[in-house]
């Protein structure tokens, strides 16, 4: 029964055009092509990085962060409260006004202080800004010795130059070393990113950059069964070509360099548009979905990879509104570049404004828990 269902799935006609199939892809005079087996092979490599990765923040993101002056800000830590504590980790961490009333009222504190509390308390779930330069410095560290390895690799490729090439003779083109260890390193890093996601920092777009780590680990495995490598080679390249320029944007924001960083995320701008929104879409994908149509007849495998394809270019262009919302946002004031995927801290002088606000308030009347009485608005009787 189990074998009857594998021979359905992994049939000729679904993952190959028409007179091709696995059978191609069986070693022959000292020519070697891509095994599914192989892929076993991001597990061991994906758990080194994660051991590799702890290592270097320690030893090299550590060090980094303390000669560009980058630190941590003294944090006040809410005080014991078990009934506040029970509301901020079963029911809620932004309370609505009736359950600060009501919690004032359990607690004896004022709204005010409730409203502290649970600013404090949030504030200390938060990641450090030593944490995110840490983690930053270890993507930027990756991205770009990724890319450059990616470059050697392709550059004296003649698909390269020419993305049509990379059809030529499918699926029987030859796995060459350089291939396998690029595919095998990228495979594995994104492993190591899907198994550490729930420790890292957790940004606005978890749900996207979750959805991204699955769909690239899955072209890239799907791109290594068939035999897309020569187009997987490609498509790896232009996403590294952006991603170590906006890591390193990330780390000048924590140290607080603002003119480095603003050039920074100029630039990453810059390429990220013209690789994600213009070479992926009119020349990459272009040559994987509508070129082939004039070799080889639609199957099963075509619309799969293409499928992955247009998801990945849907989160580009996610991001890619993002982006220039940031870059609106900080060109006219030549304000740094807050990351718009971060939680912000809440600081203290949220706490200063809102007491000028009660002060404001209280000119009118006097405020009970943070509300004023209802008859503020009557004059008094002379």
């Amino acid at each position: 029964m189990l074998s009857q269902l594998s021979e359905m799935i992994w049939a000729d006609w679904i993952w190959f055009p028409e007179g091709h199939g696995w059978a191609d892809l069986t070693d022959h005079d000292d020519v070697v092509f891509p095994k599914p087996r192989d892929l076993w092979a991001c597990i061991p490599i994906a758990l080194c990085f994660l051991v590799i990765r702890q290592i270097f923040e320690r030893t090299v993101a550590l060090p980094i962060a303390s000669l560009l002056g980058v630190t941590d800000k003294q944090r006040v830590r809410a005080s014991p409260n078990p009934v506040m504590e029970s509301y901020f980790c079963s029911t809620s961490k932004n309370p609505t006004q009736s359950s600060l009333e009501s919690l004032s009222k359990q607690t004896g504190c004022s709204v005010r202080q409730v409203q502290r509390w649970f600013r404090r308390r949030r504030n200390q779930d938060r990641p450090s800004k030593l944490k995110k330069f840490r983690e930053a410095s270890w993507r930027f560290t990756f991205y770009l010795l990724a890319f450059f390895a990616g470059l050697a690799a392709l550059i004296d490729k003649p698909w390269f130059y020419d993305m049509k090439r990379m059809w030529d003779d499918f699926p029987k083109m030859p796995l060459l070393p350089s291939q396998y260890w690029y595919y095998m390193i990228e495979l594995g890093f994104y492993v190591s990113l899907l198994v550490s996601v729930a420790s890292d920092v957790k940004r606005k777009d978890f749900k996207e950059q979750i959805i991204h780590h699955v769909a690239t680990i899955s072209l890239i495995s799907f791109s290594w069964l068939v035999n897309y490598i020569r187009g997987g080679t490609l498509i790896m390249v232009v996403h590294d070509a952006s991603d170590y320029l906006m890591e390193s944007a990330k780390m000048f924001n924590y140290a607080g360099w603002r003119k480095t960083c603003n050039f920074m995320f100029i630039l990453f701008a810059a390429v990220f548009i013209i690789t994600r929104l213009v070479i992926l879409p009119f020349w990459i994908i272009y040559t994987t979905l509508v070129y082939p149509l004039t070799l080889y007849p639609t199957f099963f495998g075509f619309y799969f990879f293409n499928g992955l394809m247009l998801v990945l270019q849907t989160l580009h262009i996610f991001w890619a509104a993002l982006i220039l919302r940031m870059v609106v946002k900080f060109l006219p004031g030549n304000e740094i570049v807050e990351d718009e995927r971060s939680d912000k801290e809440e600081t203290e002088s949220e706490d200063e404004t809102e007491n000028r606000e009660q002060r404001g308030k209280s000119r009118n009347g006097h405020v009970q828990n943070g509300h004023t009485p209802l008859n503020n608005n009557h004059r008094k009787a002379d």
